[in-house]
């Protein structure tokens, strides 16, 4: 009971933490980015060692530990433009006495207007529930992110010509690594190309491949249509097995392999869509990320089509008894891959 009471008399800065937020805001200009950071004064005084808290909130204490705020939180806080680290220019200190905090103005000079502003802070360690809530202006336009211990970082890309340029050189590569490293999406495709056939053929089957993933890509990155990985994942192995027992029961003159890319397609764009949702997509270039990673899918698809096709095409050429065993044990080989991934994806989701 005497505890309780202890408790209940002292002051509330004490034992509690009130507000446990910083605020950064930052303005991009085209010759720098103006910033001002507000920090509650419990959690600079716990870090500064000032006790009571409140002391801080007095112009002249304030004043006095200007410079060791700013020492302090400089190594916290990093803002780079295009890759490249900015140096602050901390331009003075106020006090919030209403919000019981502290106002910090700051400025990074800038050589060329950026096309991406990298900000990456853990502005009070000593709080794992400890959270930033960021800013980012650019003109009339505003956007928002949170920061804390799970994620420290956040990348801004400007909407500009240069802001373009970095989307594209970020998210283009990104596409063709994925489409180059997934083995369900490449297993799918080798299936489409197993039985051969024309130029025009195989770019039918392609084309309406791209054409499909590629819608429920865009709906999928646009938040319209958001089905489960839980779903889409066995779907995609199913695809797969149905390419390889299309092969083994295809007959003369039957090729529907078109319409099987473009059926199956619509699932493995809501697949390709799982993984740019985790690259985080900037708002502000949505479009402009979307079209990168769909170009950086297809130019990594053409390069798998024209090896694999051009591989196949070479067999057939020198033994048609060998292309046709090729077709056969390829088929096989789709079908337990894809029968495998199934049975994993259902069955033991947490092994992947």
């Amino acid at each position: 009971m005497f505890c309780v009471l202890c408790a209940l008399l002292l002051p509330r800065s004490a034992f509690a933490h009130p507000v446990p937020f910083s605020y950064l805001d930052l303005r991009i200009q085209p010759d720098a980015i103006d910033g001002v950071l507000v920090v509650h004064m419990f959690d600079a005084a716990h870090d500064l060692d000032v006790n009571p808290a409140e002391r801080l909130l007095e112009p002249a204490v304030a004043a006095q530990y200007t410079a060791a705020l700013t020492a302090l939180l400089a190594p916290r806080l990093t803002v780079a433009a295009d890759g490249r680290a900015l140096t602050p220019q901390w331009i003075g200190l106020e006090t919030i006495s209403e919000r019981q905090s502290l106002r910090l103005r700051l400025r990074f000079a800038l050589h060329a207007p950026p096309g991406t502003v990298e900000v990456t802070t853990r502005m009070f360690p000593y709080d794992p529930a400890h959270q930033t809530f960021l800013n980012v202006y650019e003109g009339s336009a505003l956007t928002q992110a949170i920061l804390d211990g799970a994620h420290d970082r956040f990348e801004y890309f400007a909407g500009t010509r240069q802001g373009a340029v970095a989307v594209i050189e970020k998210f283009l590569p990104a596409g063709i690594h994925h489409i180059l490293i997934g083995p369900d999406h490449l297993l799918f495709l080798v299936g489409l190309l197993l039985l051969g056939g024309t130029i025009r053929q195989l770019a039918v089957v392609v084309t309406a491949f791209t054409v499909a993933h590629s819608i429920t890509l865009s709906l999928a990155a646009l938040n319209l249509v958001s089905p489960p990985a839980r779903i889409i994942e066995p779907a995609i192995a199913l695809s797969i097995v149905y390419v390889g027992a299309d092969n083994l029961l295809v007959r003369e003159g039957r090729d529907v392999r078109a319409y099987i890319a473009f059926a199956f397609g619509f699932i493995h764009g809501f697949g390709f869509a799982n993984v740019l949702r985790e690259m985080d997509l900037p708002a502000r270039a949505l479009g402009w990320s979307l079209f990168a990673f769909n170009v950086g899918v297809e130019i990594g698809q053409l390069i798998v089509v024209v090896a694999v096709a051009s591989a196949f095409a070479a067999l057939r050429s020198r033994s048609e008894a060998a292309g046709r065993q090729l077709a056969f044990a390829g088929s096989i080989v789709v079908i337990a891959a894809g029968a495998f991934w199934f049975v994993q994806r259902v069955f033991f989701p947490g092994a992947i």
